[in-house]
């Protein structure tokens, strides 16, 4: 099979393809509402990662739908990439994924089948690392490549982790580094050094196991994954969800290359960042103002298949650095804030 460059064919890459968030505002804010549904625990009332369905037993079915165009080249990488994008969002909740169906977009016309049996055999290959089936799927003849999956998981109730439950005094964990979107970039631009070119992808490809045992962690009050809105964006959320605003201090930002602020300095910055920006920067406040602009383009950039950001009770940070260092996450132990008392801002960077 000759090589084939799947970004070639898209016009977006991986979560920088998200709708900003003030756009998907406006397209929820809908004066149609749905009857409650007292089983329904999650639903459409908050932003979280998932939705959760009490099944009466003290557990809940955790359901997610997560796709995109390709961000990667390789359609292998592609389809694993996005497959740990998706069950991601189950780990997010403190669940365990069950089960997947696959979400195919494929330009028939342009792109060989043999390219998307790549795809589909990258899927199995991390929906067999989660320890579940793809166990079928979907498929359009559509302009561009497009995929992802539909995930199930399961969680006892009483582990069930959201993105607004934050409390005041919370220290602030992520478990990937931030950069994604700005390495991509620099690739398309051929600016990205050699020694950085399976940085984005690697990261990626790493699944977000770390969620289920966070859910059984009582003092972990929040969870959500990083993806398109950014650290910023997904931070908000759990902030004002929480009733609550943050602090975070940018020299604790782990960044996924010694080289990113100088990729940024030369103009890698996905368009994805100033959607983002442009939704929430009024609800950002820079403490030292004369490093806004390369803050925010590191902060705001979209992420793809990023990692967890976690809410720990002070009390509860031995356990969880304990169980961060047993699965091989001993350099994710430095917290990168704390949720505050509600303020003119949601978030505050020093």
């Amino acid at each position: 099979m000759e090589e084939i460059k799947l970004t070639q064919y898209s016009h977006g890459a991986g979560c920088g393809c998200k709708i900003s968030p003030k756009i998907l505002d406006e397209i929820l804010s809908s004066s149609f509402s749905m009857p409650d549904n007292d089983r329904l625990i999650v639903g459409n009332h908050s932003k979280d990662d998932a939705a959760v369905y009490d099944l009466q037993n003290g557990k809940a079915l955790i359901s997610t739908t997560d796709f995109f165009m390709p961000i990667v080249d390789d359609p292998y990488n592609f389809g694993r990439i996005a497959s740990a994008n998706a069950i991601s969002d189950v780990y997010a909740m403190g669940g365990d994924p069950i089960m997947a169906i696959a979400i195919l977009g494929w330009p028939i016309n342009l792109l060989s089948p043999l390219v998307a049996r790549r795809v589909i055999e990258g899927s199995k290959s991390i929906c067999l690392e989660a320890g579940i089936p793809l166990a079928g799927g979907h498929s359009i003849d559509s302009p561009e490549p497009i995929f992802g999956l539909a995930v199930n998981g399961l969680v006892d109730i009483k582990n069930l982790k959201q993105n607004n439950t934050a409390q005041k005094g919370d220290v602030l964990l992520l478990t990937k580094k931030i950069g994604v979107g700005i390495l991509t970039t620099a690739e398309k631009k051929n600016l990205l050094k050699e020694g950085d070119k399976t940085l984005a992808a690697d990261q990626m490809m790493q699944l977000n196991k770390i969620g289920a045992i966070m859910g059984k962690i009582e003092g972990v009050h929040a969870m959500t994954d990083v993806t398109g809105f950014g650290l910023l964006g997904h931070l908000i959320e759990m902030a004002e969800g929480s009733g609550m605003s943050a602090e975070i201090t940018f020299g604790s930002v782990p960044l996924i290359s010694d080289r990113l602020i100088e990729y940024v300095e030369l103009g890698s910055v996905p368009g994805g960042t100033n959607r983002n920006w442009d939704s929430y920067g009024h609800k950002v406040h820079f403490h030292h103002g004369e490093n806004k602009q390369l803050q925010k383009s590191i902060l705001a950039d979209p992420q793809t298949s990023g990692g967890l950001l976690i809410a720990v009770a002070k009390g509860a940070i031995n356990e969880v650095t304990e169980a961060l260092k047993q699965n091989g996450l001993s350099d994710r132990v430095t917290p990168i804030g704390e949720i505050t008392e509600a303020g003119s801002f949601a978030v505050s960077v020093s």
